[in-house]
């Protein structure tokens, strides 16, 4: 059975993807509101009776900001770790609030998510490779540097949502106070393109068909900068960026 993913946003405006096969889905992240959603998912095609849970990563509100609403209105699980909700503003009805742990693999109807931990400046950050008969999709934002979970993870992937934040010169020569560009360089902030370039020539699997390059800093990056980055070397597969304004397309991973 195939799965299907699509980026209903992706940045620091907020962030919400969703990964499913044909009876079941989850979303990763729901940080823009349940209303647009809602209306993204339709447009695309995207039924959310499939939607079965929500997972967060981490508490940062561009990752959470309609996770209430969309769990409330459709009575949906949340799953987070105990410290992600510790340092969140979050309230989650008590009868849909599910913890994991790094490393844990939740099974959602037909979909199995494992959760493992990345670094970014948060309390408990987690990416998630979600998998179904053989085929598995990663979503890696907000990591500062590619540790050896991240690699081996990657490595897994048919296909993947990969951090590629900024472009180096454009940070340098920003409007951003040394501080911030020092905590987006830093090993608990982002991945510039060059980085996630680096991770995907060293780690990508063979069978890899699709990477979208996501959370691009509207400030210090710009699309074409990062896909000039991986074109010359995506060979047969298919790269596109995780848009901060609309939807991805929904594509077929088989």
């Amino acid at each position: 059975m195939s799965l299907y993913l699509s980026s209903i946003n992706s940045g620091s405006n907020g962030n919400c993807y969703y990964i499913g096969n044909e009876q079941d889905a989850v979303l990763i992240d729901a940080g823009i509101s349940c209303r647009e959603t809602f209306w993204r998912m339709s447009r695309m095609g995207l039924p959310i009776h499939k939607v079965k849970a929500i997972f967060i990563s981490h508490e940062h509100t561009d990752h959470t900001r309609g996770v209430e609403v969309l769990s409330r209105k459709y009575n949906l699980p949340v799953y987070l770790t105990a410290a992600t909700h510790g340092h969140s503003y979050l309230h989650i009805s008590p009868w849909l609030l599910k913890y994991f742990m790094t490393g844990d693999c939740i099974q959602v109807g037909s979909l199995t998510v494992e959760a493992f931990a990345k670094r970014h400046d948060a309390a408990d950050p987690q990416s998630f490779v979600i998998s179904h008969d053989g085929i598995s999709i990663g979503v890696m934002t907000d990591i500062g540097s590619a540790c050896e979970n991240l690699k081996h993870h990657f490595g897994r992937c048919h296909a993947a949502f990969l951090e590629a934040n900024y472009d180096e010169q454009m940070l340098d020569e920003g409007v951003y106070p040394y501080y911030l560009k020092k905590r987006i360089r830093s090993d608990e902030g982002h991945l510039s393109n060059h980085q996630a370039l680096e991770l995907f020539l060293n780690h990508r699997p063979h069978f890899m068909t699709h990477l979208l390059l996501s959370h691009l800093s509207q400030q210090n990056n710009r699309p074409d900068l990062a896909l000039e980055v991986f074109r010359p070397h995506a060979g047969n597969i298919h790269i596109d960026v995780a848009s901060r304004h609309e939807p991805s397309k929904v594509y077929c991973i088989q």
